[in-house]
């Protein structure tokens, strides 16, 4: 299955649904990589933070994602560089050639991935057809970079469809192949 964006075919995940979250989008510091162990989970688990997801693989190449069942999904965006690049830096409007791999936190299966299918373009970014956490958490990248994004519900697909649960939250990591104004 394919859906139509903007004149581009995205894959089965519907990964980039314009309008799927509400509320526009407010640009947020990238968090620390430590986090923080605000709430719990029903069987009261902390928080994980960015450090508690294993990622393998350098930029460019597939990536294997690893979500402990030790720690409960974060409830804001959480950002890390996994490798900081050298190029030109994401700035709202810029358009940004992208990499991607998606796995959901609940089965913590690979739902999508644009790695083997070529990049995927970011038009606009901060006001982009994407989630909103994509468009908050690609703000800052540099190209040639690697960045792990945990997005919650919110800031993703909240009610869920095209294989997303309600209320899923998503892990994605994301190449910054190119950026251009």
């Amino acid at each position: 299955m394919h859906i139509r964006l903007t004149g581009i075919y995205v894959a089965a995940a519907g990964l980039l649904l314009a309008g799927c979250a509400t509320g526009s989008p407010s640009i947020p510091s990238t968090s620390s990589s430590t986090g923080s162990s605000v709430g719990s989970s029903a069987v009261d688990r902390p928080t994980c933070t960015a450090d508690d997801i294993t990622v393998q693989g350098a930029f460019g190449a597939k990536p294997t994602v690893a979500i402990p069942d030790t720690c409960a999904p974060p409830a804001k965006l959480v950002t890390k560089d996994l490798s900081t690049g050298t190029g030109a830096v994401v700035q709202e409007g810029n358009t940004v050639q992208t990499d991607y791999l998606l796995v959901t936190w609940s089965d913590k299966k690979v739902l999508d991935t644009s790695f083997g299918r070529g990049p995927f373009p970011v038009q606009d970014v901060g006001h982009a057809q994407v989630i909103d956490g994509w468009n908050q958490g690609l703000i800052g990248m540099k190209q040639g970079g690697r960045r792990l994004l945990i997005v919650p519900p919110d800031l993703g697909y909240g009610q869920g469809g095209n294989g997303i649960q309600p209320n899923e939250t998503l892990v994605f990591v994301i190449d910054a192949v190119t950026v251009t104004s």
